[in-house]
């Protein structure tokens, strides 16, 4: 069962900024998720049901998993420092 991966606008913008090595580790696990949703090393976001958190190296992946329609979310990607402001 697979999921399909929608990507927003301005995650795709933040996507462009990382440094080229960082954004090709990025992309490889965000195509990951639509065959492995929950991989290990992913966690729940607390305040929301469907709001994950993957970690790559010192940078983030926010990202909804939809369950009932079979869709991930890719909501905000960045450093960690950064990429927890409001959100």
């Amino acid at each position: 069962m697979a999921y399909t991966v929608i990507v927003e606008r301005g995650a795709l913008r933040d996507l462009k900024r990382l440094p080229a090595q960082i954004r090709t580790r990025v992309d490889e696990r965000i195509l990951a998720l639509a065959t492995k949703p929950r991989p290990q090393g992913v966690e729940k976001l607390s305040g929301s049901d469907c709001s994950y958190r993957l970690r790559i190296g010192d940078y983030r992946i926010l990202y909804e998993i939809h369950d009932q329609i079979l869709h991930i979310l890719v909501v905000k990607i960045g450093h960690r420092r950064e990429v927890y402001r409001g959100a």
